[in-house]
């Protein structure tokens, strides 16, 4: 059965073997600068392109059923390379974004660590911290999670749903999915620009195959934006 973002068990009887890839978006500028975007709508860079279109043609071969994606351009254009490839249309949704981070938004990871570094360490311990004043990384799952699992419990038995979002995004997901404490969503470690998590179904629920796929171990840059 899958587990729903209250903990709660969906659907009737044992595993469907369903599974679903959280794919995160390639580079963009500001990852580079490690800046931190949030919610800020920026293009990827032209490595980012060419990564999305190298990870495209490896998740291609694991024949998706559905593509679920992000509104902002990075996902967006993430999605339409493995779009250009399996002929589906992806489905896109502002509650994929990544999370709200208020006056965070647009600052490097320097800036904030000088100007909200008490905030910065809080959050890091897996304290529920309203960065910049934005969102709680649980109203980013609240949000997240159950547009996955509507689109996942549409799937045939064994099919498979990318979700193409963003770091911090896909981090809440995966923890909220699996059952992990809010508090130890932060051990989950970061996705590289265009790797991938799988979560495969199991007789108990949601359980992580993989995480951060799709590469050798590279830098992460810029882990919630």
């Amino acid at each position: 059965m899958a587990l729903s973002p209250a903990g709660e068990t969906s659907g009737s009887g044992g595993s469907r073997g369903r599974r679903v890839i959280l794919w995160r978006h390639g580079q963009t500028s500001w990852n580079v600068e490690r800046r931190f975007q949030g919610s800020t709508d920026v293009e990827l860079t032209g490595t980012g392109v060419a990564q999305a279109r190298r990870a495209a043609r490896l998740l291609a071969g694991l024949k998706p059923d559905a593509i679920i994606a992000s509104d902002l351009k990075r996902a967006a254009d993430t999605a339409a390379e493995l779009a250009a490839l399996t002929g589906l249309q992806p489905v896109h949704d502002e509650a994929l974004r990544e999370t709200y981070a208020g006056v965070w938004q647009g600052l490097t990871h320097d800036e904030i660590i000088a100007r909200y570094g008490d905030e910065y360490t809080a959050w890091k311990r897996g304290e529920p911290v309203r960065r910049g004043g934005g969102e709680l990384e649980t109203e980013v799952a609240d949000r997240a999670a159950p547009v996955v699992l509507r689109h996942a419990d549409k799937l045939p038995d064994d099919g498979t749903l990318v979700v193409v979002s963003h770091g911090g995004t896909i981090r809440t997901t995966i923890g909220r999915l699996i059952g992990l404490d809010p508090r130890s969503w932060e051990s989950l470690g970061g996705l590289t620009n265009c790797c991938w998590s799988v979560l495969g179904e199991g007789a108990l629920g949601w359980r992580l195959l993989e995480h951060n796929a799709g590469t050798l171990p590279e830098p992460v840059l810029g882990d919630d934006d």
